[in-house]
């Protein structure tokens, strides 16, 4: 069996930091030999949040006469670069041993098949990050582009880590995976494999974006704003309103922050005149809620088990932890037209729920996209449920060799507009 040693490379929604780590792969065994962080800019995330505004619904060619589009790209994928160059110095790590560099890109837009039906419109997603330019930058071979293949297969194309949460379960044990980043998702992992994997709703979209917005700050750092607030009922009942149709939605499902609405969020906010540290109280209790609820809509088919395993820097938040403790143990608010929900769900469970982080919990998003590149690399099938269920025999992922020769890729494949070249 090949060993392989893998940097795999996040940039979430959020664009809170970029974040490395190099695995070492035998099998599904895993090891991490080293990580690195560095937090993003308040430029930066300017730069991303003006380029989400501009992006949404735009073909590829439609995007790259986008003012800066070129020059904000290049400046993103030239910091990945200069983050892999620096912890590859810092570990005295030999770039002839890394076998890959796992890259996801930055989202900017996502409308799926549930929602391109919904809509109906074409199905497409829209990542950036030149896998060519990244390699060129580093010396090492880049897989990329990992979303489109299932997009133009008629798949969904996320959450995509409910293989390599199956694979952390063989030592973890099977449960409920909770991913709490910009957008939480969730996979419900039975004998070692994904029964189901979906996306949920907002965890720190509304809050980061709430807290940049109104604060110098990046983010709720130790929940300073949220612990000084109080739950407004009214205000969460408008907020789950607002996302009704995407949060009702039936699993699996796939979300984007487009379907959270959150400029008519801040706008609802604004004209109630709610204060700030309630705002942020009422939108951290709101992302917990939305992470309980749709663990009510799971289908009756799929085994559940009391054991919750956390992941993610949303859970870092205090106060978004202890809400979710709180619904979890049945002791927190509930809308009332979601009683029954939550009643059913937990006579389903039949024991207490148990929490807990996960051991690899640590750069897990990176890391997934380290495995994405081994799989690609062996040319195996990442199996999602999705994936799975239809047959399909998917390998995911291009591959850029440095220095092999010059393409065009700041933009991926399945943008707006595929199905006509």
């Amino acid at each position: 069996m090949t060993k392989y040693t893998i940097i795999g490379n996040m940039t979430g929604n959020s664009m809170d930091a970029i974040d490395l780590v190099l695995t070492e792969f035998d099998g599904d065994k895993m090891r991490d030999i080293c990580t690195y962080s560095r937090p993003y800019s308040k430029q930066m995330q300017q730069q991303m949040d003006f380029l989400r505004k501009m992006c949404f619904n735009k073909t590829k060619k439609e995007i790259e006469q986008i003012p800066d589009f070129q020059a904000i790209h290049d400046t993103y994928i030239k910091q990945i670069a200069e983050c892999i160059n620096e912890m590859c110095r810092q570990n005295y790590l030999n770039k002839s041993t890394i076998d890959a560099i796992g890259f996801h890109g930055k989202t900017l837009d996502h409308n799926p098949p549930s929602q391109a039906r919904v809509n109906n419109t074409e199905a497409y997603t829209l990542q950036i990050g030149s896998g060519q330019m990244l390699a060129d930058l580093t010396g090492i071979p880049v897989i990329y582009d990992f979303r489109s293949a299932y997009i133009m297969t008629g798949l969904e194309g996320a959450p995509l880590i409910a293989p390599h949460n199956a694979h952390i379960a063989k030592v973890e044990g099977d449960g409920c995976y909770y991913n709490g980043g910009n957008t939480s998702n969730f996979a419900w992992i039975k004998d070692g494999q994904a029964q189901i994997s979906t996306d949920s709703g907002p965890c720190n979209e509304y809050i980061d974006a709430y807290v940049r917005l109104h604060t110098s700050d990046s983010y709720d750092v130790d929940g300073k704003y949220g612990k000084n607030g109080h739950l407004d009922k009214a205000l969460l009942q408008d907020l789950f309103d607002i996302g009704r149709a995407f949060y009702e939605q039936k699993l699996p499902k796939s979300g984007d922050p487009q379907y959270y609405k959150t400029q008519d969020v801040f706008n609802l906010i604004k004209q109630k005149n709610v204060s700030l540290c309630d705002a942020v109280h009422t939108l951290e209790y709101f992302a917990a809620y939305i992470a309980a609820f749709e663990l009510t809509l799971t289908p009756p088919d799929i085994d559940i088990t009391p054991s919750v395993i956390l992941f993610g820097g949303g859970w870092k938040n205090p106060m978004v932890r202890h809400s979710f403790d709180a619904l979890m143990s049945q002791q927190g608010y509930i809308l009332p037209e979601h009683m029954k929900n939550f009643a059913q769900f937990f006579d389903r469970m039949k024991e207490p729920v148990q929490i807990k982080y996960s051991t690899f919990g640590q750069m897990m998003e990176a890391r997934l996209f380290a495995d994405l590149a081994r799989y690609r690399l062996e040319n195996k099938v990442w199996p999602m449920p999705e994936v799975v269920a239809s047959h399909k025999n998917i390998v995911s992922g291009v591959v850029a060799h440095p220095g092999r020769f010059a393409v065009c890729d700041r933009i991926n494949q399945a943008a707006k507009g595929w199905q006509r070249g």
